[in-house]
């Protein structure tokens, strides 16, 4: 037996020896892959070493918030400065505000309503793209706008 594994270290020996050229390789990449995700093939002058990440992430999954948006405490001090500050402002009926409270809340109506004309034209015209894009007029072989011109403007 002992004769038999040395006549095959004996034969082997020579195919290892070639195997190894004694020169280490180009190119060492290290990986972090993700599960479900394959290693890549290595080339002839590089080695790959793959790592499957189990968390990805830093913070841990017991704490991750999956729900809905964050509470008003969990908010940045900016937002909620932002928030008191308009609230304040319509509440004591500064100017722009559009508020019945005060002498000047009353200047911002009209840039409301200008605002509010403004995004239903905008929507308006987001809709006939989108009806031109999905399907056209089958008998002129173009989309039609009802209430609206070219340009978006409704008649009066």
């Amino acid at each position: 037996m002992l004769r038999i594994a040395l006549a095959a270290t004996l034969v082997l020996a020579p195919s290892l020896a070639a195997a190894q050229t004694g020169t280490p390789p180009k190119r060492i990449r290290s990986l972090e892959i993700m599960k479900g995700q394959k290693c890549p093939v290595a080339g002839r002058d590089e080695v790959v070493v793959c790592r499957t990440i189990a968390e990805p992430y830093r913070i841990p999954a017991a704490l991750r918030d999956e729900g809905a948006a964050a509470a008003p405490q969990n908010q940045s001090w900016v937002n909620r400065a932002a928030t008191v500050d308009q609230v304040s402002r319509e509440a004591g009926g500064l100017p722009n505000t559009c508020s019945v409270v005060g002498t000047g809340g009353q200047t911002g109506c009209a840039q409301q309503a200008a605002s509010q004309w403004a995004a239903d034209r905008r929507a308006r015209n987001a809709a006939a793209r989108a009806s031109t894009d999905t399907g056209s007029d089958s008998a002129t072989g173009s989309a039609s706008v009802s209430g609206s011109d070219a340009g978006g403007n409704t008649p009066q």
